[in-house]
């Protein structure tokens, strides 16, 4: 038993490490033959390490706190068209390496929608960041700074899926204009992004440092291949004060 103990763990068989008894108790309880009894344990370590991905992925992918669909509240907006949202969750775009833009007020549920969407990725097996978008270009600067933007910028080229959150509430100076251009040129065509955002399109150039030359060529790759959703109504935050 004890040299059956060592090999399991060898392999990292840690399901089958623990229960493989308990298992063989049950299959003679039941009268499996050899074949039922392998697969069942071979199915629940499967299952096991199924799981620890799905909570690394998780974990790596830095969520604020775990949203889902079934948690967003339909009635709350004014405008917002349910079955485009339910339709990305099919996760269509992220196989086809396009992008999704969240346009609406504060406290709308964008961020809401885009957590989901990118914790629903987390399930389906793809690898996701999530950042507001000032931090990620505050996190280059500093990398910048450091000798180390070859590294940090890694970071948000490598998952299937990043999501910047809330571009547009903070200006973003000329340095950091050109980095967060890089993510976005870098990504095109190779990896999907999510943006949430409380500016129209139009408004960008206000958001980059008043620079519409930089702008027109963000715009151009981004607006490629992505597909924007408007929700309109007023802030879910303040709810109970107006109450």
């Amino acid at each position: 038993m004890s040299d059956i103990t060592e090999h399991l763990t060898y392999l990292k068989l840690a399901y089958i490490r623990e229960n493989y008894e308990a298992v063989g108790k049950t299959a003679a309880r039941k009268q499996w033959d050899h074949i039922q009894y392998l697969s069942e344990l071979v199915r629940q370590e499967s299952n096991l390490r199924k799981d620890r991905s799905i909570q690394r992925r998780i974990r790596l992918a830095k969520f604020p706190v775990i949203k889902t669909l079934d948690q967003f509240d339909w009635p709350w907006p004014k405008k917002i068209n349910q079955a485009q949202v339910k339709n990305l969750f099919r996760l269509k775009f992220i196989e086809e390496k396009s992008n999704v833009v969240f346009i609406g007020s504060v406290g709308v549920g964008k961020t809401h929608i885009a957590t989901a969407l990118g914790y629903q990725a987390c399930l389906k097996n793809n690898t996701v960041l999530f950042a507001s978008a000032i931090d990620a270009v505050n996190n280059l600067i500093a990398a910048q700074h450091a000798g180390q933007l070859k590294q940090e910028l890694k970071k948000y080229l490598k998952p299937s899926l990043l999501v910047l959150d809330e571009l547009g509430y903070l200006p973003i100076d000329k340095n950091g204009a050109d980095l967060l251009f890089q993510i976005i040129s870098e990504r095109y065509e190779r990896g999907s992004i999510i943006i949430t955002t409380n500016r129209v399109f139009k408004d960008w150039p206000q958001i980059f440092n008043n620079d519409s030359t930089l702008t027109s060529a963000l715009l151009d790759r981004l607006l490629h291949h992505t597909e924007a959703v408007v929700i309109e109504g007023n802030s879910y935050r303040m709810r109970k004060i107006k109450e």
